[in-house]
């Protein structure tokens, strides 16, 4: 039974110690973060999920567990990862790294987090939980035979919105790493190129060839949000972020040459009953739909009651209402993929290898974020063939992310 230690004790961590408790084969070992250690480890130990501790350091945990995942901060992955090659070097034993996504702020990060964990020589995995949500797997098992008569998908469309992060450095864009386009378009883009990807075909295995962008701050640049905000701590009338993205991309088959087109819209203005994942799929005869919304189950809570609730966020993630009718998911855990990820990522260290998105994978999307963060600031397609844009993405820094973001928004 592999032993996990996370790195991180925030909200995405809690997710995943949710996810654990229907993981066989794995038992969360630690904890380490600067705060809420000890409160994550005394929840995992009520689930039984194994005797966890928290520790001091992240030389201590290395050193006690089998697997190290990184859910901390994003502005910390690169120093984290530093201090996990030092514990290997130091004698630690690891048998797999996760990051969970996005990989890095920008590229020069990622292709630290990837030549870190290179020189570790130890299996990683790339935490993207959408490409395993099992109402798009199935999808994809359902329609294979299709695909194979009739072809692959031609066009994608993936979508994530919700009201607004948790925490305020998520806000922030020179923490995060930009706005909703960093935080929630990694999702998107990945998961929409995954849906045009033909079957038994690599991960990465398309090729870009055009990203197109347009960025806004629609919401929380105004009256009331703007105040709101400014009560955690971050000012958008100084440093704000976009909370509205929509990207174009276009892809190419390395072997037929055709092309396929993913467009990836996410927004932290979306006033509805909770996150909504809207994915679409169109292949020559065939397409499919998933709407993490659509629920075979709900809930009422009146007036008079609503005083009794005290988290509306546990009937649906970024729900925003705590009465009248409200959408009930029975397995969000489940739903979002996360089960699915970490089943696949135990397995592949299990059998010394990588998960089935590794790091490498996860500089790919950063690459693609970049491209389309430089798309809106020029207001121009950027052409990912280009030998000089490549060039030039493994050292940009987006405005929005050098805390500038009002020249562009």
């Amino acid at each position: 039974m592999l032993k996990i230690g996370m790195i991180g004790a925030g909200f995405v961590a809690r997710f995943h110690e949710r996810a654990l408790r229907s993981v066989r084969s794995a038992e969360l070992a630690g904890v380490y973060a600067l705060k809420g250690a000890e409160a994550l480890a005394q929840l995992a130990r009520q689930d039984r999920l194994g005797d966890t501790k928290a520790y001091d350091s992240v030389a201590d945990l290395a050193r006690a567990v089998d697997v190290i995942c990184v859910f901390a901060p994003n502005f910390v992955r690169v120093p984290m990862m530093r201090e996990i090659a030092a514990a290997v070097e130091a004698g630690a034993r690891l048998k797999g790294i996760i990051i969970e996504k996005p990989l890095a702020r920008n590229l020069a990060e990622a292709d630290a987090l990837v030549r870190i964990a290179q020189s570790m020589h130890v299996p990683t995995a790339y935490f993207e939980n959408q490409i395993h949500m099992p109402a798009v797997v199935q999808a994809r098992t359902q329609l294979a035979q299709v695909e194979k008569a009739m072809g692959p998908a031609h066009l994608a469309r993936s979508a994530e919105e919700h009201g607004g992060p948790h925490e305020p450095w998520f806000w922030d864009p020179t923490t995060q790493g930009g706005g909703v386009c960093c935080d929630m378009g990694c999702h998107s883009i990945a998961c929409g190129m995954y849906m045009v990807t033909p079957s038994e075909r690599p991960i990465n295995y398309l090729k870009p060839v055009r990203v197109n962008a347009t960025m806004a701050l629609l919401k929380w640049g105004k009256e009331p949000w703007l105040s709101q905000l400014k009560k955690r701590g971050v000012d958008y009338s100084t440093t704000p972020a976009e909370d509205y993205s929509s990207v174009a991309l276009e892809f190419e088959d390395p072997q037929t040459k055709q092309h396929s087109i993913v467009q990836a819209t996410n927004s932290w203005m979306y006033d509805a009953p909770g996150l909504r994942l809207l994915m679409e799929t169109f292949g020559p005869g065939y397409s499919y739909t998933v709407n993490s919304l659509e629920s075979p189950a709900g809930i009422f809570i009146s007036d008079a009651a609503a005083a009794a609730v005290l988290d509306s966020e546990l009937a649906l993630e970024k729900s925003q209402a705590s009465r009248g009718a409200l959408i009930l998911q029975p397995d969000e855990i489940a739903l979002y993929g996360y089960i699915a990820e970490w089943l696949d990522a135990i397995q592949a260290f299990e059998q010394g290898h990588d998960a089935l998105l590794n790091l490498e994978y996860g500089r790919f999307i950063t690459m693609l974020i970049m491209a389309a963060y430089l798309s809106h600031e020029r207001r121009k397609v950027v052409d990912m063939t280009d030998p000089q844009t490549l060039t030039e993405l493994a050292t940009y820094v987006p405005l929005i992310q050098q805390g500038k973001g009002k020249q562009v928004l």
